[in-house]
């Protein structure tokens, strides 16, 4: 119900001429709004995880959105360096893409090009370096694509466990044991591999299929050099997508990263993405420790140039905003709605 009176809202507020007096407002236009995205499906990631994925047309819309909204997207640099200088141009926006899985180097770049729209990759490396479907994702996915099914799990956790996946409730039940032993086991990346291919085996789904289209896949490193090359800025989200609460395992996580991108890029990065927007004051003070210029949350607003550079927020878009809802966004209406 919320949500219908918020789109009601909208639409009237649209229809009264109240978005483009709000985009050519100064609190609009001395603020950068920063966009962030996770993956763009290859089938039908979107209907799987709506708050992860968004299929192909989406983005295209929101590429159409921006671009009929006459926004000015920049990169994250160029972003912060005229927001600081006080010369941004009307309606700042900037374009992240967090993870580095492989629809950015197959889908989302192609069609950044086609738009001539800059972008950001906060790149994770454990699954570059490891060329495995990402776990535990891909666990519940298998799960979910399984549907309503019975089966006896003792061929992955070594006792007889009968998993009756009939909803949601018993499906997540399902992924937390299977998580939970490849954690108490502490499986390596092969292991993980050959487990899903179990799991795949027990529920009827076709994991060879699967990796051949690459689904929950990262990019490789030749995917990340060539979009590096075209203009893709590449920057920090971790070596394993973990925040640890231990400062030295924290920073050798974080510099490992660092150390991978360099190696593949050639460039050093110097931003830096929460993973999962997780954060304490302790990590925030061990990145203005190490010189990094930003890091990004996923706090939906705007930024302006009182913001903390390592407190960015950003609007985490998905399959749940509506287009109307977007565009909201895009004019400076959408933050003043947010509570």
């Amino acid at each position: 119900m919320l949500r219908e009176i918020k789109q009601g809202g909208l639409a009237a507020a649209r229809m009264a001429g109240l978005f483009k007096v709000a985009s050519a407002s100064s609190y609009r236009n001395s603020r950068v709004f920063i966009i962030g995205y996770h993956s763009v499906s290859l089938q039908d990631e979107h209907i799987w995880d709506p708050a992860l994925y968004i299929s192909p047309a989406t983005l295209r819309r929101r590429f159409e959105i921006i671009r009929r909204s006459n926004c000015t997207v920049l990169s994250l640099d160029d972003a912060i360096s005229r927001l600081d200088q006080g010369s941004l141009p009307p309606r700042t926006v900037v374009l992240t893409f967090d993870d580095g899985t492989c629809d950015f180097h197959s889908i989302v770049w192609p069609m950044l090009q086609e738009f001539g729209f800059p972008a950001t990759v906060y790149l994770t490396t454990f699954y570059v370096e490891n060329p495995y479907p990402v776990v535990p994702g891909i666990f519940s996915y298998l799960l979910w694509k399984a549907g309503n099914v019975k089966f006896n799990a003792r061929s992955i956790l070594g006792q007889d466990v009968t998993f009756d996946i009939t909803d949601q409730a018993t499906r997540h039940a399902a992924w937390q044991q299977i998580t939970a032993f490849t954690r108490a086991h502490n499986l390596d990346p092969q292991q993980k591999h050959v487990l899903a291919a179990e799991l795949a085996r027990l529920i009827g789904v076709d994991y060879q299929q699967l990796c051949h289209q690459r689904l929950l896949h990262l990019m490789t490193p030749d995917e990340v050099r060539h979009v590096a090359r075209a203009g893709a800025s590449v920057q920090m989200h971790m070596h394993r997508h973990i925040t640890p609460p231990q400062r030295d395992v924290y920073l050798e996580n974080l510099e490992a990263n660092r150390r991978f991108i360099t190696g593949l890029t050639g460039s050093s990065p110097t931003h830096f993405c929460y993973p999962s927007g997780a954060y304490t004051q302790q990590s925030v003070g061990w990145l203005r420790e190490l010189g990094i210029a930003s890091a990004t949350t996923c706090e939906p607003g705007l930024m302006s140039a009182t913001t903390d550079a390592l407190l960015i927020p950003r609007l985490i878009d998905t399959s749940f905003i509506s287009d109307l809802a977007f565009e909201s966004w895009l004019v400076g209406i959408g933050p003043l709605m947010t509570t």
